[in-house]
């Protein structure tokens, strides 16, 4: 049986949204616990030459919400300014990235299959089809995100194990 783009896309990003919000309401509740600032969570960075955990948060959302939307206007830009969102704003884009994706059908996602798009950032462009895009683009975006989501709030404390991450995993019968 075929995979069908809505399968790869929404049904995956509806996943690791759903593992992601999970994490983060685990993080606020251990720093809570734990007397732990939660805009020193937002602030933290794994290096200082990457950005900081609120980056993070917001690529999850723009990779899956954003990405669904750049698939349907056909261009995909880097993420909005967003400003400095505190922790439960950040909690806020991934129930709003989740609640509207799962307003999509496999027929309304399915239907985008086969069309050319671009990712464009300032004079740059790269072209794409949707399904080259979704794959080989977003969907390893979306993932290294909220890796690092998790791996920062391990890194905080949080106790998180691999289940926290993978969420609920699609199983037959």
């Amino acid at each position: 049986m075929a995979i069908s783009l809505y399968d790869a896309s929404v049904a995956t990003y509806l996943q690791l949204l759903d593992s992601t919000r999970n994490v983060l309401t685990k993080g606020a509740a251990y720093a809570a616990d734990n007397n732990i600032d939660l805009n020193q969570i937002v602030e933290s960075r794994l290096r200082d030459d990457m950005n900081p955990f609120r980056f993070q948060v917001v690529s999850v959302w723009h990779h899956s919400l954003g990405a669904i939307k750049g698939v349907r206007d056909g261009v995909f830009a880097p993420p909005p300014s967003l400003g400095d969102l505190d922790y439960p704003a950040l909690m806020g884009l991934v129930d709003e990235a989740a609640s509207e994706l799962r307003k999509e059908t496999p027929e309304s996602i399915n239907a985008l299959a086969d069309q050319d798009m671009k990712f464009k950032m300032g004079d740059f462009e790269m072209p794409f089809t949707v399904e080259n895009f979704i794959l080989t683009f977003s969907l390893p975006n979306f993932y290294f995100h909220a890796t690092t989501v998790y791996d920062m709030l391990r890194m905080q404390g949080v106790p998180l194990g691999k289940m926290d991450y993978l969420g609920a995993i699609r199983v037959s019968g």
